[in-house]
């Protein structure tokens, strides 16, 4: 696995490069892209598509997804992370959903909406690590349609990653449904390198994302 978290300095890493979570396998995924860190312009973008809804925002931000994605990388489906249905009512769609699409018609690949959430959760924000990962504990189930995943290579979408928790949920639930590897995708990631001196009143009140 490869979260690809900086580092102060490689203390916490392994002679492969991997961070504790990593090696302990609490990641889920099996590796994480993004195209750039969730400061500046990014985020002011990133906050005009999901607060101000300008939902035409999803394909420049898809651009950059694409930007970041391995060319290498080959994938059969692709997964944006689901909202909680009330969340989704009130802001008026899905973000994540809105850039799957997009990234899945530039890459030529179905987009497969596998998972829901199966219970409502506490904005992560001003929430410690450990706390991050019980708040989203059993917080995604699959839908009938993740069979069509077993064996697949899954590419999952999401706008912005802070700690994984999320997306580790995530890719725990799809692997269950047998999916044979989970690679998360997006958009910007926050540096928790900064997290100390910004503070977490600051936290919230630059909006930390929903679903990290």
């Amino acid at each position: 696995m490869d979260c690809r978290t900086p580092f102060l300095n490689r203390f916490p890493l392994d002679e492969e490069g991997r961070c504790a979570l990593c090696r302990g396998g609490l990641r889920g995924f099996d590796a994480a892209y993004c195209y750039g860190a969730y400061e500046g312009v990014l985020r002011e973008l990133i906050h005009l598509f999901k607060y101000a809804r300008v939902k035409t925002l999803a394909q420049p931000l898809a651009d950059l997804l694409s930007l970041a994605l391995p060319r290498e990388q080959r994938f059969d489906a692709v997964t944006p992370v689901p909202l909680h249905w009330r969340r989704q009512w009130a802001r008026g769609f899905n973000q994540s959903d809105l850039l799957a699409q997009a990234i899945a018609r530039r890459c030529c690949i179905p987009v497969t909406r596998a998972l829901r959430r199966a219970r409502a959760t506490l904005t992560q924000a001003g929430l410690s690590n450990t706390a991050r990962r019980q708040n989203v504990v059993a917080a995604f189930r699959c839908r009938p349609v993740a069979r069509t995943l077993s064996g697949k290579r899954v590419l999952l979408i999401d706008d912005v990653m802070t700690t994984g928790s999320t997306a580790a949920a995530c890719a725990r639930a799809l692997k269950s449904a047998g999916a044979a590897k989970v690679a998360l995708l997006t958009v910007a990631r926050v540096d928790r390198r900064m997290e100390g001196w910004r503070g977490a009143a600051v936290r919230s009140s630059e909006g930390i994302p929903d679903a990290e």
